[in-house]
C-alpha cells in the first residue's frame, strides 16, 4: 500500500486495521491529500481478509479529526470548480467509509468536529474519553452539512437534538454525547486504547460472516421500508448457515473450547 501522504498512517495487528489521522499540528484537520489516502487505505483493509475489524483513531492527545484543513481552502476551494472536485474527493471517502464492509470503530480523544465528526458518524461504534467535545460549526461558517452526515446524526440523536447541534453551532461534551446516544461509552483516557483494542479483538474473534450480516441487516433496519432489500438479507442469513463458520460454531461450543473461525 502506497499512501501519497504521511498525514495517514495504517498498520496490522492481530485482525485489527488501525487507520490513523496525523495531522497533529492541525488537529488532525483533513487535507484532500488525507481524504485520498482514506480510500486507499480502506480499499486495503477491505481486501485483507486478516483484517477483520477496523479502528480509526486521531495522532496525539488533542483530536480526533477537528475538521476539515481550512488553510488549504484558498488554494483548493479558491472557485466553483476547485471546490466541486474537492467536494469529489472529499464525498468519495465518506463514501468509502459509509459502505466499508467490515466493522469500523473510531476511538476518540479530544476534539470530534465539523468533518471529524462526519467521519466518526460514518463508524459503527464510537468510543470517547471524558475530555472529548463534539459539534458541527457549519451555521457559523455558512455552509451546509451533508445528506448522509445528517440522516446518521438524526438516526443517533433525533431530530430535535440534531437540530439544536445544527442551528446553534454549539460544542457538547462526552455525558451528554453519550446521554443522546452519539456515542457508546465514555472510557477514562489512560484506558481508552486498551478497552478499545479488547473490544476489536473480540469482533475480530467472531464469526466474520455473522459479523457481517449484522452490520448489513442494522443498516438496512433504517432504511425506510420500500428501500429495504429483503432478499439480499435472506441470502446471507443462507450463507451463514451453509458455512463452515457455522459448522465450527456448533462444534465448538459442543466440545467447550474457542472457535476458530475463517470467514467461509
Amino acid at each position: 500500500m502506497e499512501l501519497q501522504t504521511d498525514k495517514m498512517l495504517a498498520s496490522k495487528e492481530g485482525g485489527i486495521g488501525w487507520m490513523t489521522f496525523n495531522n497533529p499540528a492541525r488537529r488532525n484537520a483533513t487535507s484532500l491529500e488525507m481524504w485520498q489516502a482514506i480510500e486507499v487505505i480502506l480499499d486495503d483493509f477491505e481486501a485483507d481478509d486478516s483484517v477483520r475489524v477496523v479502528v480509526m483513531k486521531g495522532a496525539g492527545d488533542k483530536a480526533f479529526v477537528s475538521g476539515a484543513d481550512i488553510s488549504e481552502f484558498k488554494e483548493r476551494r479558491n472557485n466553483a470548480e476547485a471546490a466541486a472536485e474537492y467536494t469529489r474527493i472529499s464525498e468519495s471517502a465518506r463514501a468509502k467509509l459509509a459502505n466499508f464492509r467490515k466493522p469500523l470503530i473510531a476511538m476518540i480523544k479530544g476534539y470530534c468536529l465539523g468533518g471529524g465528526l462526519a467521519v466518526a458518524l460514518c463508524a459503527d461504534m464510537r468510543f470517547a474519553t471524558e475530555d472529548s467535545r463534539f459539534g458541527v460549526p457549519a451555521a457559523r461558517l455558512g455552509i451546509a452539512y451533508g445528506f448522509e452526515g445528517l440522516r446518521k446524526l438524526v438516526s443517533l440523536v433525533g431530530p430535535a437534538k440534531a437540530n439544536e447541534i445544527m442551528f446553534t453551532a454549539q460544542r457538547i461534551g462526552a455525558e451528554e454525547a453519550l446521554q443522546t446516544g452519539l456515542i457508546n461509552r465514555i472510557i477514562p483516557t489512560e484506558e481508552l486504547e486498551d478497552t478499545v483494542r479488547g473490544i476489536a479483538t473480540t469482533i475480530s474473534n467472531n464469526a466474520p460472516l455473522s459479523v457481517n450480516a449484522s452490520k448489513v441487516t442494522i443498516k438496512e433496519i433504517l432504511k425506510d421500508q420500500t428501500d429495504r432489500d429483503m432478499g439480499m438479507l435472506d441470502e446471507i442469513t443462507k450463507t451463514c448457515f451453509d458455512s463452515a463458520d457455522y459448522k465450527e460454531g456448533r462444534e465448538a461450543f459442543m466440545e467447550k473450547r474457542e472457535p476458530v473461525f475463517v470467514g467461509r
